[in-house]
């Protein structure tokens, strides 16, 4: 397993929501508190965040454990952005290693992260890849069940999907062929969409400032609102949706 979160709202320094809270991403990569599978996430990292007045998001992403990143630490410290989402990964067996392999993958304006995995890869989900174009499979990111995941979420998105329209299809077509964990996350700079499917997922809204989806919540504040399993959230600075996901 991984985690991540995503933010939009008000400006902020990358360390006010990754490195400083109390049980932030930061600390989750060695301690997280509601991880159901694994204890670790040190196999790689990942933020990516939006500048004012440009829609592409910039990355920085590396292979090993965020805590050993001092180059991360002084980007975390003097980079402030309205939007972001940043992941600490879990490696699944038999997933490709290295910085290509982590969260956020990206695509023009969009950012994405999967927390879970894919059971029965890479050999029993050929029907899964099959529903890609062949250009898409030689576009993997990398070869792990998250790429293939985006890879399927992109698919989608380039097809004209709203990004709930997007996630939600996903889901339902992995959910077809395997038992996944398919806690996704994705965002356009303006929107978050979220899916809740075999593990934790909460958001927080703070009035005036924005709102944060996490795989756990960050701080011991109150607020935080858990999703029930197979759900999926729409959230912008202002506004939230929760709708169940029907397999």
């Amino acid at each position: 397993m991984c985690r991540h979160l995503a933010y939009l709202g008000e400006p902020v320094a990358i360390r006010e929501l990754v490195v400083e809270p109390p049980s932030g991403l930061w600390r989750q990569s060695w301690a997280p508190r509601l991880q159901q599978y694994g204890s670790l996430n040190a196999d790689g990292f990942g933020v990516g965040w939006y500048a004012e007045g440009d829609e592409t998001p910039a990355r920085y992403r590396r292979a090993g454990p965020i805590w050993a990143d001092d180059g991360f630490a002084d980007l975390a410290r003097v980079v402030r952005t309205r939007a972001l989402l940043a992941a600490v990964r879990s490696a699944t067996a038999g997933c490709a290693a290295g910085e290509a392999a982590a969260a956020p993958f990206a695509a023009g304006r969009w950012l994405f992260s999967h927390n879970g995995t894919l059971p029965g890869w890479p050999g029993e989900l050929g029907k899964l890849a099959a529903e890609l174009p062949a250009q898409a499979l030689l576009e993997l990111a990398a070869r792990s069940d998250s790429a293939l995941v985006w890879a399927l979420v992109l698919h989608r998105l380039r097809a004209g999907a709203t990004l709930g329209e997007a996630l939600a299809d996903t889901c339902r077509a992995v959910a077809r062929h395997t038992d996944a964990r398919l806690n996704l996350l994705l965002t356009d700079g303006t929107s978050i969409a979220a899916t809740s499917w075999g593990d934790n997922l909460c958001y927080r809204v703070d009035p005036g400032r924005g709102v944060v989806v996490a795989s756990e919540p960050f701080d011991d504040s109150p607020g935080w609102h858990h999703l029930p399993d197979r759900s999926l959230l729409l959230a912008t600075a202002e506004s939230r949706t929760v709708r169940p996901l029907n397999p």
